[in-house]
């Protein structure tokens, strides 16, 4: 059985597939199912899962994740309006909002969530590190301004930085309650 996963991301579902080699078959579906606003990542994940599951009107399930970066000093914004705040104020105007605060720490956090017939299951990704002045050329995102063990994001290689990534601990999590449920 396939496991679908929604996402117009083909590099999250290549991360995907990493996870789940051997294991599952892991299919690329696109689904513009409603993303409520909410301050919740999980609240957000579980309807958008749940929503594809039964629109889609087929036994194999689903999987969708959402994702924000969590900023302390700024009461943890961004945080599941990442997205949005990067399309409209831009990756270094956040980061210059935060530069003038004494803690820069943040931390991705990643929701993933399974949908199938029987319900619901959450796995939860996060990385902590702090702010810093843009770097890199590689990544996306806030990737230029997250540093994590002196590194942005973007000066990682995509082996590095999915070794460490929020999205991998979510999938690794995953991954291994998919392997024990479905054995």
């Amino acid at each position: 059985m396939a496991i679908r996963f929604v996402t117009g991301n083909e590099g999250k579902v290549r991360e995907a597939r990493e996870y789940f080699d051997g294991l599952a078959a892991v299919e690329q579906i696109q689904h513009d199912y409603t993303e409520i606003q909410s301050d919740s990542l999980e609240e957000i994940a579980i309807h958008g899962a749940r929503e594809t599951f039964a629109a889609l009107e087929s036994d194999e399930p689903v999987i969708v994740d959402d994702t924000g970066l969590f900023v302390d000093a700024l009461g943890g914004f961004p945080g599941p309006y990442s997205a949005y705040v990067e399309d409209t104020v831009g990756v270094e105007r956040l980061w210059r909002l935060a530069r003038e605060e004494e803690n820069l720490r943040a931390r991705f956090r990643t929701v993933l969530v399974y949908a199938d017939a029987d319900g619901t299951a959450t796995f939860e990704g996060s990385v902590a590190g702090t702010l810093v002045a843009p770097r890199g050329e590689g990544g996306f995102g806030y990737d230029p301004i997250f540093e994590y063990n002196d590194q942005t994001l973007a000066e990682m290689s995509t082996e590095e930085k999915n070794a460490i990534s929020h999205r991998g601990r979510a999938f690794a999590a995953f991954a291994e309650w998919y392997a024990d449920n479905e054995a």
